[in-house]
């Protein structure tokens, strides 16, 4: 679909807040999908906190079939639109057929290979004993939903794409609404705990999946998911994988990241208190969920700034550009600046959103602090990537997203509880790579971009 909107006229805050708005609520709805899962586990009586544990051991799988949907879907969109936009309908039918043909290819293997070595796989992302009990009952029901979750995400953007935004934005609705309103019924209702959230988000995945299969299938797409057209290319397989990969690495780092931190929170948790190990493992799990709300504003800010400095880019309108990238920076700060502030003053409260621990609360209120430390940074890594992926610069928010992650947490993760820190030395690595890598982003972003605006930038 072309955008019809003239970024170049106008206020150009206006137009940024007015894209960022809809995208932001878009992203809250689809964190509701996991969110809600977990506050409801963190309250199951008595083994709440233990549950919550075995929920943040599945997390590294989840993200890995997130994966391997944005290598073998995503990747097509974009191909998809551009034989659209040369009129190659029948190119444009083969490609979503063949996506669509990868997808179910992809998440059979995903369903196998997590199925049958769900136990290895789980112990070796950090799972003790305890904790593998409940992961288990999680995964071993969430893993039937990957066909129906896979083809659900995959498939979506091929609506966007010709056209139906809000045909798009009820695939996400619909599937999170379902899950939250089932959530309480099949966990506590009907006293399926874990089992029951699992369930809860394979019949929403399940109902969006036919959701999204009614459209393509019907009179309404533009082009039709033909089911003759579902087989499988070589040349087009190659390129839609090739467009993939940067989506699947950033997804597999966060996936590695999540390894990386529960199996040294398991050493060192351990080694800190009896039982620490599942303790600190559920605290993280916590927080995690926490930086994901908390990150929602800024990120929304910065996606809905991208159409808006590409359009202007490629009108030439270079002080418009700057002004949405100052923009974009400036109102992102402010806004971690208060978060931060509000994650200090109620840390406790905060942490009792997920769970009734006495314990967690306790040593997830001390770790918050740490964790959130120098959240503003935060600000500057979405305003350096979302610069580059405005103006097309795709491989430099890739490197930006893969140097703080890959190249920054990781190793002060295995490497300060080693110097000292003990367990601390986990949460300790997020706010040093957050400035780190956001300050690395930030002033690359203005040194080879901003600074050079009065002339075309390379590309």
């Amino acid at each position: 679909m072309q955008n019809t909107t003239d970024f170049s006229s106008g206020s150009v805050k206006r137009h940024i807040i007015a894209q960022a708005l809809p995208l932001t609520l878009a992203q809250a709805v689809q964190l509701l999908y996991n969110i809600v899962d977990r506050i409801y586990i963190g309250h199951l009586p008595v083994v709440g906190q233990t549950a919550l544990t075995g929920l943040g051991i599945t997390f590294p799988v989840i993200v890995l079939i997130a994966a391997f949907t944005q290598l073998v879907g995503v990747g097509g969109t974009p191909l998809f639109s551009m034989a659209r936009g040369r009129r190659d309908e029948a190119e444009a039918s083969a490609i979503l057929g063949n996506a669509a043909a990868l997808l179910m290819i992809a998440s059979v293997g995903c369903f196998l290979v997590g199925y049958l070595f769900r136990r290895p796989i789980l112990f070796a992302f950090g799972a003790s004993e305890e904790s593998y009990f409940y992961a288990d009952q999680y995964l071993r029901v969430y893993l039937w939903g990957t066909a129906f979750s896979m083809l659900t995400t995959g498939l979506n953007g091929y609506i966007n794409a010709q056209g139906f935004p809000k045909v798009g934005m009820a695939t996400t609705l619909i599937g999170a609404v379902i899950n939250i309103i089932l959530d309480p019924i099949l966990i506590f209702a009907m006293d399926m705990g874990v089992t029951g959230a699992a369930l809860a988000t394979v019949i929403s995945q399940i109902i969006a999946c036919v959701w999204v299969l009614v459209f393509l299938l019907g009179k309404k797409a533009i082009i039709p998911l033909r089911p003759d057209a579902v087989r499988l290319n070589l040349q087009r397989c190659k390129r839609m994988i090739t467009l993939g990969i940067p989506g699947f690495v950033m997804q597999g780092t966060n996936s590695l990241v999540n390894i990386v931190c529960n199996n040294q929170l398991r050493l060192f948790g351990e080694a800190a208190m009896l039982g620490g190990g599942d303790l600190y493992i559920g605290v993280m799990t916590v927080l995690g969920s926490v930086r994901e709300l908390l990150s929602l504003p800024v990120g929304g800010l910065a996606n809905g700034s991208q159409p808006v400095i590409g359009f202007n880019y490629g009108a030439k309108e270079y002080a418009r550009v700057k002004e949405g990238i100052r923009f974009a920076a400036i109102l992102g700060a402010v806004y971690t600046l208060l978060a931060w502030a509000v994650v200090m003053l109620i840390p406790h409260q905060m942490i009792a959103l997920f769970t009734d621990d006495a314990q967690s609360i306790q040593v997830g209120a001390k770790m918050l602090n740490i964790y959130f430390f120098g959240f503003v940074f935060m600000a500057f890594q979405f305003a350096g990537q979302s610069t580059f992926q405005g103006l097309g610069k795709a491989k430099q928010a890739v490197f930006f997203s893969l140097f703080r992650k890959a190249m920054i947490v990781v190793p002060l993760t295995l490497l300060l509880p080693r110097l000292g820190f003990g367990v601390e030395g986990v949460f300790l690595a997020e706010p040093i790579s957050n400035a780190i890598g956001g300050l690395a982003c930030f002033v690359t972003m203005w040194l080879t971009v901003y600074n050079k605006l009065d002339a075309p930038v390379k590309t």
